[in-house]
């Protein structure tokens, strides 16, 4: 079954599964079926090639981004629908995110990639662990990558979690070197670093001085690395990680990554999809994306643009936002505060179930009304 039917008939029954089915069996049939739904994915293209208006796209880092959206880390994280994605209309392609090493990903209570919706909230949980084949064979991938409809793609990679310190950072600017000679036009950091510590503090510069020395001094291209943080940063904590950036000579910070908030954010769950979001929480952890993190990604993008403008690095460096991106008014947001690239995850899984390969058109279509 193609992966824009199976998209539609979720979305009719979504709702109802998820307040109606135990919690146990809903957690189960969702981690299955997105399973099921991915690998449909990659064979789907689309029949239509939507072309995003002239006026949307933006240059970033002497990159033309086709429009200010894109899709976020963890969708493709084997680098696979990149024609889709480039023919859906989408300002740009990210691969991955990717390790050094493959790692097959989180299992918990029998369940492998536990993932759950919640439609009403406009949100998901999910606890992945990283799932990928490895940036040895995801770096090959990347350089079969034919650049189609002047669509420029990138890659995230990140430190893999079960090396030690020292294969770590080797193991990290291997990868980084590995997309850059596959032919890559950026490249993303992610440092997932929520509650900056002393301890935490440490290991970042160690790993950024390691970076900076072997990779970023030491190379011929100049494509941008850019340091995704998480959406569970403060404010507060922001300047240390903007000024940790800017001397390691980082070109920009992508605000960010699901959050870990359940407190705060089992507010902003719907009434009716509350048991479901306790029970998943609860037994699997994991983390929040969508609709929940719209103002954190909101607050936290604009203080790091004005933090930047008031004492930023004398190179070009620029702010992307990720959490909550779901409709045109949250781009238009963005541009309000100075983000001129964004990225979406639960939004466009969303759009997708609605208008199938016409996610990117619609959302382009919606700003004229």
């Amino acid at each position: 079954m193609k992966a824009t039917t199976l998209a539609k008939i979720d979305s009719q029954f979504r709702s109802d599964i998820v307040e109606h089915f135990p919690p146990k069996m809903t957690v189960l049939a969702y981690s299955l079926g997105r399973k099921y739904f991915l690998t449909q994915l990659k064979n789907d293209i689309p029949q239509e090639t939507i072309i995003p208006p002239e006026d949307l796209s933006r240059t970033l880092w002497n990159i033309k981004f086709r429009s200010p959206i894109m899709n976020a880390g963890g969708i493709f994280k084997d680098g696979d629908c990149y024609e889709m994605t480039a023919k859906e209309g989408a300002g740009a392609y990210l691969g991955g995110t990717g390790t050094f090493n493959e790692c097959l990903g989180n299992t918990k209570h029998g369940i492998h990639l536990p993932f759950v919706p919640y439609p009403k909230s406009g949100s998901s949980s999910n606890f992945m662990g990283l799932p990928n084949k490895g940036d040895i064979v995801n770096g090959c991938k990347a350089y079969r990558i034919n650049e189609i409809l002047h669509t420029p793609y990138g890659w995230s990679v990140m430190a893999s979690p079960n090396l030690e310190s020292e294969a770590q950072n080797k193991g990290l600017v291997y990868s980084m070197r590995r997309y850059e000679d596959a032919g890559v036009n950026f490249l993303e950091w992610d440092i997932d670093c929520p509650n900056v510590t002393k301890e935490k503090t440490k290991t970042l510069e160690q790993q950024m001085s390691y970076v900076k020395k072997q990779y970023l001094n030491n190379r011929d291209s100049k494509i941008p690395v850019i340091i995704k943080i998480s959406n569970d940063n403060t404010v507060e904590e922001l300047p240390y990680l903007l000024d940790l950036i800017f001397n390691y000579g980082f070109h920009g910070i992508n605000i960010g990554n699901t959050s870990t908030q359940y407190d705060k954010l089992r507010k902003k769950i719907h009434p009716a999809e509350r048991k479901l979001f306790d029970y998943y929480t609860k037994t699997f952890g994991g983390g929040i994306s969508g609709r929940p993190l719209k103002e954190m990604s909101l607050e936290l993008a604009a203080f790091a643009v004005e933090y930047m403008k008031a004492g930023g690095p004398s190179y070009e460096f620029n702010v992307i936002r990720t959490g909550g991106i779901e409709n045109w008014n949250d781009i238009m947001e963005s541009e309000r505060v100075g983000v001129k690239l964004n990225q979406w995850f639960t939004g466009y899984f969303e759009a997708f179930s609605r208008y199938g390969h016409e996610a990117y058109k619609n959302l382009y279509e919606s700003r004229k009304k």
